[in-house]
């Protein structure tokens, strides 16, 4: 059955992936339909437009916002974020890239579904655009206090303060001067997201004009996944939004870039404060312009090459890098860049001096150069290109739900006009990359043609300049008192006015009931758990979980951790980064790093520790050791984890040495993305051991002491004594009780058991271990971090109630209930910030409240308190908690991919989270009642003690110090 309004133009089957794609085409406004038909009741959609912004005023973006504003059919302030409310759905959200922006959704439930499928196609065909909603959420101006003409004025916006935060991180600000210069007449030298500096010259009209011009059928592609039919989905389109549109002749086409006819070297500056220091602080990273990501053979040739010369430490391009005593560590832009129609291919190195340039060119020119005549090893070769066929066959579903997942992998092609379903049949080009790389001259034709021989290459250097925080401040104040004194009395009332008016606007009450919305009553019977089989090997206990994986099989090796001075336990995550680097055994790191690409998806470690459910001074901790294969590859694979975990080499110093630096810069890297999740680790700090362990390993002390010692390691007793503390733990671990965990398709049990019988030994008597036992620390807290960012963190965390608590699940619906009906509005749309609310950590036993990119302090830490206060002093409906409850239950239901539900079962259930607790929560939550919120709200949080944290500018803090906070820097 098919809808006569669509052409369907071909339909393929891809038996790899187990499923058949679909391209139509809608025959009066030329709108593309790609549908991936597929057996999964995970059924995904999005809407995507061809934006192409002209200035780095954030149009686009600001457009993404604000069209989630309100539409025609449903006239209400906050549609998307009151759907999330009313919705089951696993995933919500909306894209804006450098040349596209993207609407998508996952949901399980058919009703909900089609629920967001209507908000969503009226949210982008038929906004309202309120222009008080483009002042909150793209830009506008306030006087600092809202009814005093004679006040400062200060730029506020949610979009403003987003890429205030965004911008502050020194890698964005590289990766923005790179695209500008190595693009210097097409869309891609804009930001798309905005400049600060840039956003307040964006008008509202403008915004309006942009709309109007890409948001249209004939400038759109529809995407959905799953199992609802193509002609289901044609239909609501067609009704709802197609039939009210004719065909125009739109052509955002993005032109090829103007090639240089020479090489190109630019240097220029990056904000840090004042008092940081300068000295290998420069980044330098040399870029090719490369072919259209339309040519999916192109693409996944520049795909296969970037993993040959990048793909681990082993790789030469790579190798070169790391061991370079020209910077600290590869730069974040090293790889292909596939995200704008001409791709881009860039490697180099952050931590440099500032007049090595030259000296950085040499190094990855010479090395290319050698490459082009003497090729790489042919075992390299293979080994990248088994990487890239694995991690095309994964079922992925960690970040995005799988098939989201793949209709992004589709987009960017598929909106520049290229061949969607070559996207994703890949399995010809798989073939002849198969037969090319059997020969060195696949890599050095490629290098010769693609790097060496293009002319539009581009050496960057990104120098640390202390004055331009400075000067950016100054040219804010200097633009806002411009603004100022340019106004007339009237144009003063108008600003006091537009506040009021847009306090009125965010305050006012709408009515939910003109959404479409899911209930309790359409909430699944049952908590889906998969099923595990237990067994044993030698002693060891392994617990198999049968999966449709596409052919990998995935393994963890689980090792109780031992009772360990603090000292040694301060080690452990660090530990965990390092032991995959490092070689094993008799063969150093560079041939265990081939070793595990030929074999493996990667070998990673971690430690992980979780509180007892019923009393939060208990604990269990674990190491881990995981890595996933083609099945073929098992026993190979399950050897590495074995030599990785019992024979780490620790001689190689110099290379401890290069890991240690590298996690250095990766660390203080991470601050503006999770300043929120650092304030909340060191706000949980002291309300159970495992939260003050925690904050130890995860939080803002962590990255000051990674710092420390990385300062102190150019000595060589230092690096001497760390590979000692290393030995010690693997000693440690070695002595310990361990389990298999593994995951695969099922029939192939048998074979993995005999396969780890033979490898492994019979354990050790383990009689006489002693667990991890953490100490109790208590205590209130209030702590400013001072970094290098142009916005705040902030972070308030009281004391809650254990997993196993009957008020457990009490506190998950609290933290929705106050994010829905509080804190949303004070924080985000009054406020400013990118995003704030509340969360319940079990572990921490501790109720934490958070903002993200805040332009605010003080005022934040007084809305969290207030809304204690409104939970407490207002008559709430019964709608607001279904809202929340419904939240709660979409996440404990929320599937991920089959290896990532199977490892979910395992480690709840080592933790004491077996299924039956699972389920038990699951229904208590379900029983939740306003008089529960209340009555926590007053026992735990109304006048209690608490902790806070805040991070941010120095300059901001200053401010904290009278109030009792200790003023720190990370």
């Amino acid at each position: 059955m098919r809808n006569n309004s669509f052409e369907l133009i071909r339909s393929e089957t891809i038996d790899t992936l187990h499923i058949t794609m679909e391209e139509y085409r809608h025959q009066a406004t030329g709108a593309k339909h790609i549908h991936i038909k597929a057996d999964d009741d995970n059924n995904a959609f999005l809407v995507a437009f061809l934006t192409v912004p002209e200035d780095s005023r954030g149009v686009a973006h600001i457009l993404e916002h604000t069209s989630l504003c309100g539409s025609k059919k449903y006239p209400v302030r906050d549609p998307f974020f009151m759907m999330i409310r009313r919705s089951l759905n696993n995933f919500m959200n909306a894209f804006t890239s450098s040349d596209w922006t993207a609407y998508p959704f996952a949901t399980q439930n058919k009703k909900d579904f089609d629920n967001l499928l209507n908000v969503y196609l009226d949210a982008t065909f038929f906004p309202i655009l309120h222009e008080l909603d483009f002042a909150q959420e793209g830009h506008r101006i306030e006087f600092k206090d809202t009814n005093n003409p004679d006040s400062e004025l200060e730029f506020k916006g949610v979009v403003f303060n987003e890429m205030k935060g965004a911008m502050s991180a020194p890698v964005s600000q590289l990766y923005h001067r790179f695209s500008e210069n190595l693009y210097p007449t097409t869309t891609y030298h804009y930001n798309s997201g905005g400049e600060p500096a840039d956003i307040p010259d964006l008008t509202y009209q403008q915004l309006i004009d942009f709309h109007h011009k890409h948001y249209h059928p004939s400038n759109a592609v529809f995407m959905t996944y799953g199992d609802i039919p193509a002609v289901e989905h044609q239909r609501i389109f067609k009704n709802n939004v197609l039939a009210n549109f004719k065909a125009l002749d739109i052509n955002f086409s993005v032109p090829d870039e103007q090639r240089f006819n020479k090489p190109h070297t630019v240097e220029d500056g990056y904000s840090i404060e004042e008092n940081e220091p300068t000295e290998k602080r420069s980044h330098t990273v040399i870029g090719w312009l490369m072919g259209k990501i339309t040519d999916t053979e192109m693409v996944m040739e520049a795909s296969l090459a970037s993993r040959i010369l990048l793909g681990n430490s082993a790789s030469p391009l790579m190798h070169i890098l790391e061991s370079s005593d020209l910077g600290v560590s590869p730069s974040p832009l090293c790889g292909l860049d596939d995200s704008s129609l001409e791709m881009s291919f860039s490697c180099g190195l952050e931590g440099c001096d500032r007049n090595s340039t030259a000296k950085i060119e040499k190094l990855i020119l010479n090395e290319l150069t050698r490459i082009s005549q003497e090729g790489v090893d042919l075992n390299s070769q293979a080994a990248a290109l088994h990487q890239l066929e694995l991690s095309r066959r994964e079922v992925g579903g960690a970040r995005f739900p799988y098939g989201l997942q793949m209709l992004l992998t589709a987009l960017g092609p598929t909106i520049h006009n290229g061949d969607a379903i070559a996207t994703l049949a890949i399995d010809k080009i798989l073939e002849n990359l198969r037969e090319k790389v059997k020969s060195q001259d696949f890599i050095r034709q490629w290098v010769q043609s693609n790097l060496l021989d293009n002319q539009h290459r581009l050496t960057l250097t990104l120098f640390p300049d202390p004055t331009l925080a400075q000067k950016q401040r100054q040219a804010e104040s200097d633009k806002l008192l411009a603004i100022k004194s340019a106004l007339s009395d009237a144009d003063k009332q108008q600003i006091i006015q537009q506040t009021q008016q847009l306090t009125e606007r965010q305050e006012q009450q709408d009515d939910p009931e003109i959404l479409p919305k899911v209930g309790l009553e359409d909430v699944a019977e049952k908590l889906l758990i998969p099923h595990v089989e237990t067994g044993k090997i030698h002693s060891f206990k392994t617990s198999w979980y049968p999966s449709p994986t596409n052919g990998l099989t995935y393994q963890s090796l689980v090792i109780d951790l031992p009772q360990m001075d603090p000292d040694l336990l301060e080690y452990l995550p660090l530990y965990a980064s390092c032991i995959t680097e490092l070689g094993c055994g008799k063969l150093d790191y560079l041939q265990i790093q081939n070793r595990q690409t030929a074999v493996t998806g990667g070998i990673s470690a971690s430690c992980s520790i979780r509180s007892d459910i019923n009393d939060k001074n208990k604990m269990k901790g674990v190491f881990i050791v995981s890595s996933k294969s083609l099945n073929r590859n098992f026993e190979a694979m399950s050897d590495l984890i074995l030599q990785t975990t019992l024979a780490t080499r620790f001689d190689e110093l110099p290379r401890l040495r290069e890991l240690i630096a590298q996690t250095r810069v990766a660390e203080e890297n991470s601050i503006t993305g999770n300043g929120h999740g650092l304030a909340m680790t060191a706000a949980s700090a002291g309300f159970s051991p495992v939260s003050t362990q925690n904050n130890i390993w995860h939080g803002p002390i962590s990255i000051q002491v990674i710092k420390q010692w990385d300062d102190s390691l150019d000595q060589q007793p230092a690096l001497e004594k760390l590979a000692q503390q290393f030995i010690k733990i693997q000693s440690l671990l070695a002595q310990s009780p361990k389990q298999f965990l593994l995951i695969g398709e099922a029939g192939n049990e048998t074979v993995l058991h005999n396969t780890l019988e033979k490898q492994w030994q019979p354990a050790n008597d383990t009689s006489a271990f002693s667990k991890l036992v953490l100490p109790t620390h208590t205590g209130s807290d209030k702590t400013a971090w001072a970094t290098n960012t142009q916005v705040n963190f902030c972070a308030k965390a009281f004391a809650a109630v254990p997993a196993g608590h009957p008020d457990a699940a009490v506190f998950s619906v609290l933290s929705n209930f106050l994010r829905n009906g509080f804190l949303h509005t004070a924080i985000r749309e009054k406020g400013g910030a990118y995003g704030g609310g509340a969360s319940y950590c079990r572990d921490s036993s501790a109720f934490r409240f958070y903002s993200y990119r805040d332009p605010r302090l003080k005022e934040t830490l007084d809305d969290f308190d207030q809304s204690i206060a409104w939970l407490l002093n207002t008559q709430h409906k019964d709608d607001a908690l279904e809202e929340a409850i419904l939240g709660i239950i979409s996440n404990i239901d929320k599937p991920s991919s089959p290896a990532g539900n199977a490892s979910q079962a395992f480690y709840s259930e080592l933790h004491g989270r077996t299924a039956e607790h699972r389920k038990k929560v699951r229904q208590q939550v379900l029983k939740v009642t306003i008089e529960d919120l209340q009555r926590i709200g007053k026992n735990y949080l109304q006048n209690q003690a608490c902790n806070t944290v805040v991070i941010g500018n120095k300059q901001n803090l200053d401010a904290l110090e009278k109030d009792g906070f200790e003023i720190k820097t990370i």
